[in-house]
């Protein structure tokens, strides 16, 4: 067997574990308090939602992607709290929106941020965490799509003492060589990731070839990370939105819920 078929089997086998523990504990939802957008500084806001009560409950901050702090992301971090987490969405975008059929105008948005500057906003999201009283300190985890799967690998590097557990969804950039919108590869940062890490990819996503999830693993393995790779068949770029027209739900639901045990597992 090849290096690469083995890497990608071994993650295979960790994600099979993991989407087990999900589908034998289902999850009940839990009641949320309404979402809303709060401020994380004085050019920052985002949108935050937790479980209702008074018991403290663990965090994830979610990533946006290239089409902006939208109803979808805000979704996600309600669907996060009703499975007992605080959810938190910065606006790197600080308003701008944009409609999923407008991806030129998105990906020029994109290309206008400074991974520096994101990170440094992302930290004023934690910082926003860790001054609530529903927050178990020390249980913050980050979860992005597209653009946001990318920066979920970055700020595993830089906000490393602070994170216990990243999911990236279909994260472009990560290891592309070239990258055809210009970022730089993130794998020179791969040494300083401290927490388990789990990295989603659609089999059709013609936005992410093979060889960049082969890179990736072999960084990860290198340098010795808890890791798990898992590649949907039939599933595209953006497979777990039903905004999407590439939504595949079963691939979206399996993703989910293997997610859910990841975040159980390292946050509770």
């Amino acid at each position: 067997m090849k290096r690469r078929d083995l890497l990608m089997a071994s993650s295979g086998i960790a994600a099979a574990t993991l989407f087990t523990k999900a589908d034998s504990q289902a999850i009940a939802a839990m009641p949320a308090a309404p979402g809303s957008m709060v401020t994380l500084a004085a050019n920052l806001k985002g949108y935050y939602v937790r479980p209702s009560g008074t018991v403290t409950h663990p965090a994830v901050v979610v990533i946006m992607e290239a089409f902006g702090l939208n109803a979808y992301v805000k979704s996600v971090c309600d669907r996060l709290a009703q499975a007992g987490y605080a959810a938190l969405a910065p606006d790197f975008y600080h308003g701008d929106t944009f409609e999923y059929t407008n991806v030129p105008a998105a990906v020029a948005k994109l290309k206008t941020l400074s991974d520096d500057t994101v990170m440094a906003e992302f930290g004023k999201g934690l910082e926003f965490l860790a001054g609530r009283t529903e927050v178990k300190p020390g249980t913050v985890g980050t979860i992005g799509f597209c653009m946001g799967g990318r920066f979920v690998y970055l700020a595993s590097a830089t906000h490393a003492d602070k994170l216990k557990a990243g999911v990236s969804f279909y994260g472009g950039g990560i290891a592309a060589n070239p990258d055809p919108l210009g970022r730089k590869s993130l794998l020179d940062l791969t040494s300083a990731i401290k927490s388990p890490i789990m990295l989603m990819y659609g089999a059709n996503d013609q936005s992410i070839a093979p060889d960049e999830h082969e890179r990736i693993a072999l960084s990860l393995s290198t340098n010795k990370k808890r890791y798990a790779i898992n590649v949907f068949p039939d599933a595209d770029h953006g497979f777990f939105s039903d905004r999407r027209d590439s939504y595949n739900p079963v691939a979206s639901d399996e993703s989910w819920a293997m997610t859910l045990a990841f975040f159980e597992r390292h946050l509770s």
